[in-house]
Parts: C-alpha cells; sequence; structure tokens
C-alpha cells in the first residue's frame, strides 16, 4: 500500500516489551544488549539485566546465553551468605573499608570473589611477591569501595581473566561492558581531579593499562599516570600507589605517545637475534629437567616456539610495533604464575620455570627499547629477584636434595639477567637524575579529554573486544635488511595459549587447595574448545569488523 504522498509505506515500529527498567523508565528505546545495555553503560548506571536470574534462557535479551564465571556450588554458597550477611568471605586481604555489598549484583560479586579467592590463597600460601598483581589486589579493592569506576576496573580484570581460562564469548563481552562503565568513570574522575581521588585515578588508570590491547590506548594511559604522579608531588608520600607506580618506571620523562618510527642497523639486529637465540638456548636447556612436569613443560615449550617467531618476525620498527610483538608475552605474565602457582603449590621446578618467564622479560628488553620497560620488564624484575631468594635460601636448608640441585643449577640465567638488568637500570635512574627535571607537565589536567561515548559507538557490542584474546600480529616473513632498515609485510597473529580449566580449579572457591597437581595435562574437551596450548588465528572470529584485529579498551587520547 503507497504511504502520503505515493511513496513506499513506512515500516512499522517494532515494539518490545524485554527492554531493561532503566531506559524503560527514561522512556527511551532500549537495545536489550546484554549483559547491560548501551544506554546503561553510557550513563553509568545499573542495568537491572545484570540481575536477571533468566539470563540463559532462550527469552533473554538478544537471546545470549549467561557468561561463563566458573560458578559451583560452594561458590554460589559463599556469595549468598555474602550477600545476606554483607561479611566479606576474605577477611585476611585487610579490604577497608567495606563496600557496601548489597549494592552489587550476584554477578558482580562473583568477579570481586574470583579476584579475592586468587589473592587470599596466594597469601595464604606466602607466594603474593611471586606474581605481578596479587599482592597489590587489596589496596585495589579497597581503594574501589568509595570510587565506583575503580570498582568497574576490577571487575573488567576479572572477566578478562574468566574469559581467558573459559574462551566464553559472553564473559568476554561482560569484561568489556565493566571496562567501558570503567573508563567513562575514569574521564569523569579527572575532570574533577583532587588529592581525594588521586589514588583513585591511579588505580584505575594502572588496572585498565594492563588491559590495553592497542599501543595508542596504553600510551594514552602511561602518559595519564606520569601528568597525575607530577600533579601528586606536594601529597606522593601520603599516597598508596605513588611509589608502587614509581617502581615500575611511569613516573620517567618517556614520551610515551611518540609514533616516529626509527631505524634498525644491521648490528643492532644481529645483536637482538643474539639475544633471541641465547634465550631459546637457555629454555632448550631446562626442558630435561621437566619431564615429569607436564604443565611447566608445555609452557616452556610455548615460550620457546614464541622466541621463534619473534627471530623470524621482522624487527619491530616503531612502538606500536613492539607493542604488537610483546603483547602476548605479557599476557602471560599475568596468568601464567598464579596458573602454576595453583596447581603445583610448594613444587620447586615451578618456581624455576616461573623465573625463566620473568628472566626473559628482562632480556627482551633492548628489542623492544621502546616500550619494554613500563610495559613489561620492570614489572618482571620483583617476582624474579623474589624467587632467586627463595631459591637461594634452599642452599643452606636441611632439606636440600636432587631436585634443590637441580633447580640452584637452573637458575643461572635468571639469576645472571636480573643482576644485569638491576644494574643497568640504577645505571639508567642515575643519569636520569643528573638531567634537570621537566618543569612542569606538558599535559594540564584542564587540557585532558576522555571522549568516550565516541569511542563506544565505534564498536559493535555484539564483538568481543576483551583484551584477554585480542591478537598481537608478528610480521612472520623472512626480514629483508636493506639500508639498515628491516622491511617485511604484515603477518597472521599470535595469539596467546589457553590453560585448562582444570588448572584453574585450585583457587575458584576460597576453600580450595593450592596443592592440588594436574591429574592430566590434557584433559577430554569437546571438539567446540580449541587445545589450550595451541597458537591460534583468532582476528576473523573475534574481530569481523575491526582492521587488523584490534579492539578492546583502546583509550582515546585522554591524556594528550
Amino acid at each position: 500500500m503507497a504511504g502520503p504522498g505515493g511513496g513506499p509505506s513506512r515500516r512499522s515500529h517494532t515494539k518490545s516489551r524485554k527492554g531493561c527498567k532503566t531506559c524503560k523508565k527514561r522512556h527511551i528505546r532500549c537495545d536489550e544488549t546484554f549483559p547491560q545495555c548501551r544506554n546503561c553503560t553510557k550513563h553509568q548506571v545499573r542495568c537491572d539485566y545484570m540481575d536477571s536470574p533468566t539470563a540463559g534462557s532462550p527469552d533473554s535479551p538478544r537471546g545470549l546465553q549467561q557468561a561463563n564465571l566458573l560458578w559451583s556450588a560452594d561458590i554460589e554458597r559463599q556469595i549468598d551468605v555474602w550477600r545476606q550477611t554483607g561479611e566479606f568471605p576474605f577477611p585476611e586481604l585487610g579490604v577497608y573499608p567495606q563496600p557496601q555489598w548489597h549494592a552489587y549484583s550476584k554477578a558482580d560479586l562473583r568477579l570481586i570473589h574470583h579476584l579475592s579467592s586468587i589473592s587470599n590463597e596466594m597469601a595464604r600460601n606466602r607466594t603474593t611477591k611471586l606474581t605481578i598483581w596479587t599482592e597489590n589486589f587489596p589496596r585495589f579493592l579497597s581503594t574501589a569501595t568509595s570510587h565506583p569506576f575503580v570498582m568497574h576496573s576490577i571487575l573488567s580484570f576479572s572477566a578478562n581473566h574468566l574469559a581467558w581460562v573459559t574462551q566464553s564469548a559472553e564473559t568476554r563481552n561482560l569484561a568489556y561492558q565493566h571496562g567501558g562503565v570503567a573508563l567513562k568513570g575514569l574521564n569523569e574522575a579527572i575532570g574533577n581531579f583532587s588529592k581525594a581521588n588521586s589514588d583513585a585515578i591511579l588505580a584505575s588508570s594502572l588496572l585498565m593499562s594492563w588491559q590495553a590491547t592497542d599501543w595508542r590506548g596504553w600510551a594514552s594511559l602511561m602518559t595519564g599516570i606520569r601528568t597525575v604522579l607530577n600533579f601528586m608531588q606536594p601529597w606522593k608520600h601520603e599516597s598508596i600507589f605513588a611509589d608502587y607506580v614509581s617502581e615500575l618506571g611511569l613516573g620517567s620523562n618517556v614520551a610515551f605517545a611518540n609514533p616516529s618510527g626509527f631505524q634498525i642497523t644491521e648490528d643492532a639486529r644481529r645483536e637482538h637475534l643474539s639475544v633471541l637465540s641465547q634465550i631459546r638456548s637457555s629454555l632448550s636447556h631446562l626442558q630435561p629437567y621437566l619431564s615429569r612436569h607436564d604443565q611447566e613443560s608445555k609452557w616452556v615449550e610455548q615460550l620457546k616456539t614464541y622466541m621463534e617467531r619473534l627471530r623470524s618476525a621482522n624487527a619491530p620498527r616503531s612502538p606500536e610495533e613492539q607493542f604488537s610483538q610483546l603483547y602476548s608475552f605479557r599476557k602471560w605474565l599475568f596468568w601464567v604464575p598464579i596458573s602454576l602457582l595453583s596447581s603445583r603449590k610448594g613444587d620447586m621446578m615451578a618456581l624455576v620455570v616461573l623465573a625463566y618467564f620473568y628472566a626473559t622479560a628482562l632480556a627482551l628488553e633492548p628489542i623492544f627499547a621502546d616500550v619494554g620497560a613500563p610495559f613489561c620488564s620492570n614489572m618482571a624484575l620483583a617476582p624474579l629477584e623474589e624467587i632467586i631468594r627463595i631459591i637461594n635460601s634452599f642452599q643452606t636448608s636441611s632439606s636440600y636434595d636432587q631436585v634443590t640441585h637441580a633447580a640452584l643449577m637452573m637458575m643461572d640465567f635468571p639469576r645472571d639477567t636480573a643482576s644485569s638488568y638491576r644494574t643497568q637500570r640504577q645505571w639508567s635512574q642515575q643519569q636520569t637524575e643528573d638531567v634537570p627535571a621537566i618543569q612542569g607537565s606538558p599535559y594540564g589536567l584542564d587540557s585532558l579529554n576522555f571522549d568516550l561515548e565516541s569511542q563506544m559507538s565505534d564498536y559493535s557490542y555484539g564483538q568481543s573486544l576483551s583484551p584477554a584474546f585480542a591478537p598481537s600480529p608478528l610480521q612472520l616473513v623472512p626480514p629483508v635488511v636493506a639500508n639498515g632498515l628491516v622491511t617485511g609485510q604484515k603477518s597472521p597473529y599470535l595469539e596467546v595459549p589457553q590453560p585448562t580449566l582444570e588448572s584453574h580449579q585450585g583457587y575458584a572457591a576460597a576453600t580450595s587447595s593450592f596443592s592440588t597437581p594436574l591429574s592430566s595435562p590434557a584433559p577430554l574437551q569437546s571438539p567446540a574448545v580449541i587445545h589450550p596450548y595451541t597458537f591460534k588465528q583468532e582476528s576473523d572470529a573475534y574481530y569481523p569488523n575491526v582492521p587488523f584485529g584490534y579492539g578492546g579498551f583502546v583509550a582515546p587520547t585522554i591524556w594528550t
């Protein structure tokens, strides 16, 4: 039937009664994106989809299934008691002040419970210093009690780990939802910067930088952290994060956001290839000692494969390319230690393997000099030195045996690398102290802008944009050195190998044990589940509409 004026009839408006309550109250159309609709995310308000008990049913918004948060009967019971009593299940963590727990959904409490249980078990086993983030988690959570955007940063970080474990697309989307709210809240906090919220801004910026999948977003956050530290000088001694952030080298005068490319000379390339060969040789020397350690052996083999791919790749010629090539390995530094420590409590060889991972991060720093130290290496130094201290202490222990002897023999590479890196860093710090400090920050807080609405509108909420699954492109064609430049074409993606679910059962519940070894390194899985220790290309599967597979928490130029 012709419409007015003889044109085609207007398409009838399709109404739905499944929109969230917030959108209904505001009389706007809900896009029914689960687990939090786009309007609620945009305006940083709670969406009742998060509390939907029928989220996994066919009638749920958009028909999406519930995020896989590794629920168990014991975990659900603990969280039910938590919601009823308001008592935090992990008082040993010393979280103060206590948040208003009743204000959080059951799914949110599960995400908090997940990271808290990991940190709590690490604290009980006195292994918090052997990881990058667990020792500082209670401080992050304490800060989050009075700053919701920090809490969303934590929820996003937790969902990212669960997505890495479960391979759940819904969990990836949940991480993205919380990350979007966190970034919006961070921007608003920057606009109202004060002594009272400076630690919260540092905490959220650091947490979101750990989840950044794009160099520009990461560099923007790094520049912002440095800016905040400069403004915090009058009260820096009162901060609970300033010293920690400074130890990571984030307060230096490095131009994080400088996109300029650079030349790679033939001599420099030969030195870089020599470093990669030395790392691979050390890993090969370690492998015979891991014949009875299946999980550790497979991770070492993955690390060797990664070194080979770096050797075959074109040398990175810009900070962005350095970020891309180092991204996958950096992701391992967050998740592999808690996986090994959870399944191999008190195992000496697990500590040795972790030492090799951290030492590799230090050894790679000269190859990735523009991002390596703040992006990767500085975080690895402290846990590596703690492992060295622990293993060295067994030399005079009454429990000295063949395993201890083998472990001590295998520690030459990590020990020498840590000593060399520490010496070089101290020298660099002395040189920096001799250089006159930059007067004032080139990035005034009044000029900061966080165009999150534009950023969020660029991506579809149906896509998986979680950093847990972001690919890291490596140029795998043989490098061609010409006129001092290394050239080549873009390559397939190198992805992080995924751990087995069994390797994480040890810290799923508060009463779990980290001493339960893996019964099988390769459990039977559905054909739909990709083998956890194989590299795979995910750019087409998870980023069909995003060029080059990039996505995730790509912070716009908020600090510049």
